[in-house]
């Protein structure tokens, strides 16, 4: 399927989009702290609180325009029993762990100060068994008014095993029922308040399970109330579905993701396999490729060094084509000062603050490329085109109009002098620099361009200027 034309906010396309587990990004406000909350550097497990808040979120963003973030998105922090919260006890509430609605405002308000975007997660395919409805379900049974907004198999309600609906067999995860008007429209209600405190944007959570039509319905409530909201689903698999221009903007490109961290990080694919799966992607995707979100990692995933197996030049290959591709890059909370972690619970560690704990050379790559790509309209709006492929060695050409950028991969463990023949208006560029490491290469008179490959080496090359000498 090939998308010929989209329509999605303009400010999306150029933005570095920064993923915050809330409960364990910054403790701003210890005096909201749930009990028995642990010791920030604690080992992270499904139960226990560290007591990441709304207010620690806005003491640190003077560190995310350092490191050149625009947008972030953040898991939910509404009313629920569980540290992740994807257990929604009232969609309107702000879990009081959490901070406050004047917590929520002044966040918001701080980031459009900074020209900085924030969504938050539409966990609209269930709530929690915390949820008012669902406890009135509870206490009444079939008498409830609130009976047919889930999907119950039998009466009396049984939570174990649950004799109703729920996400993943899960029992404290009541599944909503979509065909019923009064949740589809009290879900709608929800979309539009948050977006009247400030909200920019929604992420959809397991948006499959819900019904296309009820995300068509939810777009067209959403953008009536701000034109100029970005909608991004979660998609773990085909994108098809979400192509139609008429639900979401982007998907969480995992896909993407699957084939990066197989080339660049674990071997599972050579030069030629990588570049095959990318032009399906990107065909399969059209026009829409731009607005999509690429990511190593997330709060539902080995963090990116761990899948590296600790293996910083790797992680820096992955960035390096994260940071220079075509999509929205968005960097999960931590993977940037090189965290580790495996899946949930072990990716969702308290955020390291003390920078004697920092990789610097992980940090340093990301500030780097990440201003690169903000002072490179080839890296956000230009095209791409493939300028070789050998074993493993992968070498792409971003473009547009007269800016210029070209990155060439090798994850593999030999060194090798690689040609590089530059293609249309690259070719008309001599010299050119690695802004990485500053070394310079000048291409041939065939317009071949000769760069030195160490083991696990990444390289990005800037036309030089005649006024740089």
């Amino acid at each position: 399927m090939m998308v010929t034309t989209w329509d999605a906010p303009a400010w999306a396309r150029e933005s570095i989009f920064y993923q915050i587990f809330p409960e364990r990004f910054c403790n701003g406000d210890p005096t909201n702290d749930p009990p028995g909350t642990v010791p920030w550097d604690s080992v992270p497990t499904r139960e226990n609180f560290f007591g990441g808040d709304l207010k620690g979120i806005r003491n640190r963003l003077g560190y995310l325009e350092r490191l050149g973030i625009t947008a972030l998105y953040l898991t939910p922090f509404f009313k629920a029993h569980t540290n992740h919260r994807y257990d929604t006890a009232d969609y309107l509430q702000i879990d009081p762990a959490v901070g406050t609605l004047d917590d929520f405002q002044a966040l918001a308000n701080d980031l459009h100060r900074r020209g900085m975007r924030l969504i938050l997660d539409a966990v609209f395919n269930h709530c929690g068994d915390g949820f008012w409805a669902f406890q009135d379900v509870l206490r009444q049974g079939p008498a409830s008014p609130y009976a047919d907004w889930f999907v119950v198999d039998s009466w009396p309600v049984v939570q174990e095993p649950p004799s109703y609906q729920t996400c993943g067999g899960a029992a404290f995860l009541p599944k909503l029922n979509h065909t019923n008007p009064e949740v589809r429209q009290y879900l709608l209600e929800v979309a539009r308040y948050w977006l009247a405190q400030g909200a920019d944007g929604w992420r959809l959570d397991v948006p499959w399970k819900v019904p296309l039509d009820f995300w068509r319905a939810f777009r067209q409530q959403v953008l009536r109330a701000n034109p100029d909201a970005y909608l991004v689903a979660e998609v773990w698999r085909g994108t098809t579905p979400w192509l139609g221009g008429d639900t979401v903007h982007g998907v969480m490109n995992y896909r993407l993701r699957n084939a990066i961290l197989d080339f660049c990080a674990l071997d599972h694919m050579d030069a030629e396999d990588f570049d095959y799966e990318l032009a399906y992607l990107r065909d399969e995707h059209g026009a829409s490729a731009p607005y999509h979100l690429t990511l190593l990692g997330s709060h539902d995933t080995p963090r990116l060094l761990t899948v590296c197996g600790g293996d910083v030049a790797r992680a820096r290959l992955a960035v390096i084509f994260q940071l220079t591709y075509i999509g929205i890059p968005m960097i999960y909370y931590g993977d940037e000062v090189g965290m580790s972690g495996d899946n949930d619970p072990g990716c969702r560690a308290g955020m390291v603050w003390d920078e004697a704990r920092w990789n610097r050379q992980l940090f340093d790559l990301h500030r780097r490329l990440i201003a690169l790509r903000r002072s490179h309209p080839a890296l956000t709006h230009g095209d791409v085109e493939t300028l070789r492929v050998f074993n493993a060695v992968y070498a792409y050409h971003r473009y547009w109009e007269d800016d210029h950028v070209i990155v060439v991969l090798n994850p593999r463990e030999a060194r090798s002098a690689f040609r590089i023949p530059l293609q249309g208006a690259a070719h008309a560029a001599q010299a050119w620099q690695d802004v990485l490491s500053a070394q310079r290469y000048s291409a041939d008179r065939t317009g071949t361009l000769l760069v030195d490959l160490p083991p696990r080496g990444g390289l990005v090359l800037t036309p030089v200027k005649d006024s740089d000498g």
